[in-house]
């Protein structure tokens, strides 16, 4: 008859929760490698080919949260604030007409300012389109420098005379102050006076092309004072500008101009 020895049943019994333990993480990692590979198999399929027309799988991101407050958010705040509200002390009506009125005017000084820019974007260019009409004319604008080339040969102006003054010195100088040629003008009209410089030297030859200033001096009660010189220069081009500047008018040897600081439109 065979005897059965207890300590060996007893290792038996426990060495079983032991394979266990220790079989369990290799259970787990073949879990994972399997729950991996089984992702790539529905990520892909084997085929490049068929793989590159696949659509990019993209991660959901949640989109960032609007700080304004809408409409809606404010009646969900409303009603909020009445489900919440002490019943023996409730909100007074005219509270809550005052805020469903702050609230709207907000609402429409929001929308107000929305169409003031669209304004402004539309004004500026229908100033631009009726300025593009002041292109190959000449414009008086508030500067002494006018701008000598093959296409104008002359520099016009008008000087402001405060009085009556019979004779008005033009000096001309160049981009480096150098006199370039001196004449006498009538200013008996007073007032506006028009002044046209020929473009001719001292040496009665014609200057190189540039930029040339027209000073003009003249006796205002006995002091000989120098006077304000406005000139003409050609229109090139139009830009568009900003809602702040307007329009810009580009001219010939003087750069930009806004529209609004032009004194006077001529044609020749």
């Amino acid at each position: 008859m065979s005897l059965i020895n207890p300590l060996n049943n007893t290792q038996s019994t426990t060495a079983q929760p032991q394979q266990a333990s220790t079989v369990t993480p290799q259970a787990s990692s073949q879990t994972t490698t399997q729950s991996s590979a089984s992702t790539e198999q529905t990520t892909t399929t084997g085929n490049p080919f068929l793989d590159s027309l696949r659509l990019p799988v993209e991660d959901s991101i949640p989109e960032a949260n609007s700080q304004d407050l809408s409409q809606e958010d404010f009646f969900s705040l409303l009603s909020q604030q009445l489900s919440m509200q002490d019943p023996f002390k409730p909100v007074d009506n005219d509270q809550m007409i005052q805020q469903m009125a702050s609230f709207s005017t907000v609402d429409g000084i929001s929308k107000l300012n929305e169409e003031i820019v669209n304004l402004n974007a539309l004004t500026t260019s229908s100033q631009a389109l009726q300025a593009s009409g002041l292109v190959g004319q000449k414009v008086l604008i508030p500067s002494d420098t006018g701008y000598i080339s093959a296409e104008e040969p002359n520099i016009k102006g008008i000087v402001s005379t405060p009085e009556t003054i019979k004779d008005l010195t033009v000096r001309v100088e160049d981009e480096t102050g150098q006199l370039v040629s001196t004449f006498q003008v009538d200013g008996s009209a007073g007032g506006n006076v028009d002044i046209t410089w020929d473009g001719m030297g001292k040496n009665g030859e014609p200057v190189a092309e540039g930029s040339y200033t027209l000073k003009v001096t003249g006796k205002v009660d006995g002091k000989s004072e120098e006077l304000p010189v406005s000139t003409y220069a050609h229109v090139t081009s139009v830009s568009l500008g900003t809602a702040a500047t307007g329009a810009i008018l580009n001219l010939r040897g003087v750069g930009g101009i806004k529209i609004s600081d032009v004194l006077a439109v001529s044609e020749s």
